[in-house]
Parts: structure tokens; C-alpha cells; sequence
């Protein structure tokens, strides 16, 4: 029979897809909609596994937080590349995610991935992940995601969308819970304190220490001074209440904190892409691989 544009048009409206490809998917179901629609989503179910192992180390950060600074979320999807990650389908696909992890606080990806995308919708977040990568192309992983519940207050704070910060206050108020978070994404502690410091890190770091201090000639005492102090400096450096502000470098975290009577009683920083090993990028085997439709 022959396919109208009339219905290539609705077929690309609902399915997203490309001309060609609902046209040659309406004239294998000989005009039938819903049988395409059904086709092409088992196609594209098919190429989404195919691009499952490429590397996707570019995406976005998502936060979500109720009214009341009490309950919130966070999360990192990642796709291949910067530009995918900046498009609309793929930034409203992580937005829906964000909020269906605030809504069910799923214990964990498993958990997620079962999920409706929405309230009252079929497709759950796998599927709807899986039929974005048939129609974008490019590999989509939902890397990681934490909940938050307080009974102090949440700041949080997004630099663009590829680094979030989300704080738990105890005291204090909003503002300076939005300061101490920019204040984390700009600095990048390790924790909150020295006592949090694993222990195996800062045995490695002490170790190092030492053996840069017995390079002076000194004595064991004065060696053993020089190391504590350069011990003291590190854990100023890598936490939070030993880190200068960067609103006000006069003072420390630590002071802020307690000028304004408040405690952190924690914080999560993502950052898009931190300890995903990329792909050196070969322009030629990438056009041949797309010619190929892989």
C-alpha cells in the first residue's frame, strides 16, 4: 500500500526517528502505526545493546530538592560526547530520572532502571534509555545517584551541569548552605573532617612525607617534626573545615561554621566523568562505524 506523509509525520512525532527510517518501518508493517512503532523499538532495543560497552564519560549532573530544603536527590548520566550531553533529549531524559529518584528513593541502579520514567507511564527508565540511545546514536548510562533526608537544611549548588554539590546543614540557614556547596565544588575536599581521612590514604601520604623529609640529612627528631607538620597541612588542605573559604580566604570553613553556629554533618560532590577512563577518539574509525549504522 502506499504510505502517505501523513503518516510518516505521525510516526516521526511519536517516535522521534528519522524520515527514512519511518518510512521504510511503515512500509514493512504496510502502514500500520502501531506494528512500526513496536518495530522499531525492537531495532532500536537491538543497536542500544550494540553501543552498550562504548565508553560514555561526557553527560550531566541533575539535583533535585523539595520546597523545604529537606529531601533531595542527585545524580550523574553520562553520555559519549559534550554535544549529545547538551541537547534536549538527553537533558529532559536526566531530569525525569532525577525526579523519579527523588519520588521512590530506589535502593539502588538495579532498582531504578525498573522503574516508570514517569507516574502513570509504561516505559520504565531502562527502556526509556535504551530507546534514546536507537535514536541519538550514542552510548547513555545512568552512572550514579544518591537521596537526601534532613532535619536541618539542604544547600545545593550546580556548576553548569557537570559539577553538583549538595550539603547537609545542621544550623544555619539556606544561604550558607548554597555557600558552603559552591565553596566544595570549587575546592574539591575529600571529607568533612581529618578524622574521616581514610586511613590508608593518609599512611601513603605520611609515608611519602618522610621519605621527602629524610632527603634533608636531618636528625630523626627534626624529621619526624617535619612530617607531622607537612601531615597537619595535607589534612588542612584535602578537608573541608581546614580549607580557607573562598568567599572570605581570611577564614577558614571551620570558622564560618562556627560563627554561624552550624555543623556539616555531610556533603556529595559528582563531578562528570571523575575516574572514567576515555577513549583516545580515531575520527576515521568512527565515521566508518557510523556509515556502517553500528
Amino acid at each position: 500500500m502506499a504510505i502517505t506523509a501523513a503518516q510518516v509525520k505521525e510516526l516521526r512525532e511519536r517516535t522521534g526517528a528519522g524520515m527514512m527510517e519511518c518510512k521504510k518501518a511503515l512500509v514493512e508493517t504496510n502502514g500500520d502505526i502501531e506494528a512500526a512503532i513496536e518495530a522499531m523499538r525492537k531495532s532500536g532495543m537491538a543497536k542500544a545493546d550494540k553501543k552498550a560497552g562504548r565508553v560514555a564519560a561526557e553527560g550531566v549532573i541533575m539535583i533535585e530538592l523539595d520546597d523545604a530544603r529537606k529531601n533531595g536527590a542527585m545524580v550523574e548520566i553520562n553520555s559519549e560526547t559534550d554535544f549529545v550531553a547538551k541537547g534536549d533529549d538527553f537533558k529532559n531524559f536526566a531530569r525525569a530520572v532525577c525526579q523519579r529518584i527523588f519520588a521512590d528513593k530506589p535502593a539502588g541502579l538495579e532498582a531504578l532502571a525498573a522503574l516508570p520514567l514517569s507516574e502513570g507511564d509504561a516505559t520504565t527508565v531502562d527502556e526509556a534509555r535504551r530507546a534514546l540511545i536507537a535514536k541519538i546514536g550514542e552510548n547513555i548510562t545512568i552512572r550514579r545517584f544518591v537521596t537526601f533526608a534532613t532535619s536541618g537544611v539542604l544547600g545545593s549548588y550546580l556548576h553548569g551541569d557537570r559539577i553538583g554539590v549538595v550539603v547537609d546543614l545542621e544550623g544555619g540557614d539556606e544561604a550558607l548552605a548554597r555557600d558552603i556547596a559552591m565553596h566544595i565544588a570549587a575546592s574539591r575536599p575529600l571529607c568533612v573532617s581529618a578524622d574521616e581521612v581514610p586511613a590508608d590514604t593518609l599512611a601513603k601520604e605520611r609515608e611519602i612525607f618522610e621519605a621527602q623529609a629524610r632527603e634533608s640529612g636531618k636528625p630523626d627528631d627534626i624529621v619526624a617534626k617535619m612530617v607531622e607538620g607537612r601531615v597537619r597541612k595535607y589534612l588542612n588542605e584535602v578537608t573541608l573545615l581546614g580549607q580557607p573559604f573562598v568567599k572570605d580566604p581570611d577564614i577558614t570553613v571551620a570558622k564560618l561554621l562556627e560563627n554561624n553556629k552550624a555543623r556539616v554533618a555531610g556533603f556529595y560532590r559528582y563531578e562528570v566523568g571523575e575516574g572514567i577512563e576515555k577513549q583516545a577518539d580515531n575520527f576515521v574509525e568512527e565515521v566508518m562505524a557510523q556509515a556502517r549504522g553500528e
